[in-house]
């Protein structure tokens, strides 16, 4: 393809999204999948419980997921999204197949980092490629976990991020179009206990929220130009890209 004035495009509007939605467990990212236009699961951990929703077999190898996609993408179906559920366990089939392969002189000093964000790339670009031929919106599913980050600006703090290995979650999130932060709704409440000191307690009212934009206390990103936050509900999150 020549790359002139002649070969110059327009977006002709919103694609399906690649979405990541993280937190800890039980707070509703698989319904949020579910919740989906024509959902199918791809499962790396038993995490569906008494949803129902249609899914592959567990997968309990890396290429039984690369398989599951490759039958999306040449297989004729009625399915709208694909949900990958989880990130993490899914790191863990890559590892899995990794260590198989390779001794450990070949993932000495950072390699097998590299090897491993090479597992994520062609997960990524089966996904991409459902995507485009397909027209289906991709949702991948992750915990999360708490970890210290060293800012150049400020002391360091910690944060809420996706449970991945740094070199693949930096890959996962530059790809997808929102990384999403799933968590209770927190008002921090002052008591007062006397002697002209307060004590701050945080308590949350049980509404559940999706974050859509980076804070110091959690990951987030979105290129829709979304609010702050959100239900956690996938109709929400829809009829916010729509505005």
């Amino acid at each position: 393809m020549a790359f002139n004035l002649a070969s110059i495009q327009k977006s002709t509007g919103i694609k399906a999204p690649r979405v990541l939605i993280y937190g800890s467990h039980g707070l509703g990212k698989t319904t949020f999948g579910a919740g989906a236009p024509n959902p199918i699961f791809i499962l790396t951990e038993d995490g569906l419980g008494s949803i129902k929703s249609e899914h592959f077999p567990l997968a309990t190898a890396f290429q039984h997921v690369l398989d599951a996609i490759s039958s999306l993408y040449s297989e004729d179906h009625k399915f709208q999204t694909v949900v990958l559920d989880s990130l993490d366990w899914l790191d863990n089939l890559i590892w899995t197949d990794i260590n198989a392969k390779h001794d450990q002189k070949d993932l000495a000093y950072g390699k097998g980092a590299m090897i491993a964000a090479e597992y994520w790339r062609n997960v990524l670009e089966g996904l991409n490629a459902l995507r485009d031929s397909k027209n289906m919106a991709v949702i991948l599913i992750a915990h999360s976990e708490i970890k210290r980050f060293d800012s150049p600006e400020v002391e360091p703090y910690d944060r809420y991020q996706p449970k991945l290995q740094a070199r693949s979650s930096a890959l996962v999130q530059e790809w997808c179009d929102a990384v999403l932060f799933a968590n209770f709704k927190t008002i921090v409440k002052k008591d007062d206990v006397g002697f002209n000191k307060t004590v701050s307690r945080g308590i949350t009212t049980g509404e559940r929220l999706i974050y859509t934009t980076e804070k110091p206390a959690y990951l987030a990103k979105n290129r829709f130009g979304l609010p702050e936050s959100i239900p956690l509900e996938w109709s929400a999150f829809a009829e916010a890209i729509a505005l």
